[in-house]
């Protein structure tokens, strides 16, 4: 049995709670809400956030961060992607060298183009940071539903003593040493996530959803591999796995958000909507940044991001992709 820490009580540090507890692990639960810990431990449920999954009262829930951490085995790191860093910042002074973290969130800091781990071990330098990721709702995994993810670490015992943690007969878990990967196809999916709801809202076809995927994850790999990722990670589980369920899924707040925008709703509109954080917002513009950073081109990371934050109409952005230069689709096999 390990002693785990969770901070982030939104719905899938909950989530993570229940499956964590179920394995046989001694759980405590962390928010810096104080409203939001009155209420998990008055309802032992987050009826916003995850409504219907069960926290047992062995789940230690708490507003105390240094008691949070004292004497974990594992901190799993299960706030949004926005407060990676100041989260991080918080938990510096109270974690012990060594710690081992998990990052499960899902993002690229905006301003400093960095990954989410690369923020952790800059905010917490003492620590051994890992990430978890791969095509995982929380309503899902709160409710026994089977699943599959990734875990990363810097070296194969990290990573294979953290599979032993978090798998279950519900929850299969792979390792990969490909970090940087397994961190860019978590992040960057949610963008192309966006777009492929802005196409249901408006009223397009599984067509129209099979050519954003499909051409979303070239962008995404072309990208990756250039920063010096594997191209073998993007068409596993963290790559294609996310990015399909992200985009087809009706607990993906990311499409819920693209959708409202095909329905005419503003991006800030469609976040409120949605009433929880919509990742890919947030990495938008660190995509499109990283795509002129490495001179990658992104063409659907390129109309999302102006359609976002310049005004452009979705229908035209669209429209716009489909009528771009022609091209080849594999342009790395020769012609006979």
């Amino acid at each position: 049995m390990a002693k785990i820490s969770i901070l982030g009580a939104g719905s899938w540090g909950s989530a993570l709670a229940v499956l964590l507890h179920n394995n046989g692990n001694s759980v405590t639960l962390w928010s810096a809400l104080e409203e939001e810990v009155t209420l998990l431990q008055e309802k032992r449920e987050h009826p916003v956030k995850l409504p219907g999954v069960r926290l047992s009262e062995e789940i230690f829930i708490t507003s105390d961060l240094k008691g949070s951490l004292d004497g974990a085995d594992v901190a799993v790191l299960a706030v949004p992607s926005p407060f990676t860093r100041s989260t991080a910042a918080m938990m510096a002074p109270y974690v012990k060298d060594g710690q081992v973290i998990v990052n499960v969130a899902k993002g690229v800091e905006e301003h400093t183009l960095m990954t989410l781990s690369e923020i952790i071990e800059e905010e917490i330098p003492n620590a051994r940071v890992c990430v978890l990721s791969g095509p995982s709702h929380a309503e899902e995994v709160g409710r026994g539903i089977p699943t599959t993810c990734v875990v990363s670490g810097k070296t194969r015992e990290l990573a294979e003593y953290l599979q032993g943690i978090f798998m279950s007969p519900v929850f299969r878990v792979y390792t990969t040493p490909d970090i940087l990967g397994v961190e860019l196809g978590g992040a960057l999916k949610n963008v192309i996530a966006l777009a492929a709801g802005t196409a249901d809202g408006l009223g397009y076809g599984d067509n129209t959803k099979a050519a954003l995927i499909t051409r979303g994850i070239a962008e995404i790999a072309r990208l990756g591999t250039k920063m010096g990722a594997r191209a073998e990670t993007f068409y596993g589980l963290s790559g294609i796995g996310d990015l399909i369920v992200t985009c087809a899924s009706v607990h993906s707040r990311n499409r819920k958000a693209g959708y409202l925008i095909g329905k005419g709703y503003t991006m800030e509109q469609a976040m409120e909507e949605v009433k929880m954080v919509v990742e890919g917002v947030y990495s938008a513009k660190a995509a499109k940044s990283l795509s002129e950073k490495y001179q990658v081109e992104m063409p659907i990371i390129n109309e999302v991001n102006k359609v976002l934050f310049e005004g452009k109409a979705a229908a035209e952005a669209v429209k716009d992709l489909m009528l771009r230069d022609k091209k080849v689709e594999t342009p790395m096999l020769p012609w006979e």
